[in-house]
């Protein structure tokens, strides 16, 4: 049997090869991860995006939303949605372009329980959220084309 190699290298490999967006941001909403799957959903380098804000890809009529739950979180601990449940959302590319993804969020804390940070996972499901939605409208079409029985 092959074991993985030792834990660190292997987060680092992970974060570093998955093409799923891996973003961690910091208690007060910073983000201090941003890997290369991020970049290329996102569309901001690394560079560009470690040190801002989470709102680079929060679209504006969402953030306060966003923040009162963050918030909520880092003071708390508790999220409904830390248990895995997948999240759909609509978020911003570099460029404005409105996309949606799906993602999931693990809290971090430190040595006292308190709360530092939410990393999450995240994936750009534009395209099969457009297409559910042509299917429900021709569905709807359909259902309104019918004559009533």
């Amino acid at each position: 049997m092959n074991l993985p190699p030792e834990p660190q290298h292997f987060a680092e490999h992970l974060i570093a090869n998955t093409s799923d967006a891996v973003v961690y941001a910091d208690s007060d909403g910073t983000i201090r991860v941003w890997n290369p799957g991020a970049a290329r959903i996102f569309g901001f380098t690394e560079a560009e995006a470690l040190g801002r804000s989470l709102d680079i890809i929060i679209p504006v009529k969402l953030r306060e939303r966003h923040w009162h739950g963050y918030r909520a979180t880092m003071q708390t601990g508790q999220s409904r949605y830390a248990d895995g449940q997948l999240l759909s959302v609509p978020a911003i590319r570099k460029d404005g372009t409105r996309i949606s993804i799906e993602f999931t969020i693990t809290p971090f804390t430190d040595a006292t329980g308190r709360m530092i940070g939410i990393a999450a996972i995240m994936r750009d499901i534009t395209a099969r959220f457009e297409e559910l939605r042509a299917l429900r409208n021709e569905l709807a079409a359909s259902a309104a084309s019918k004559p009533a029985a």
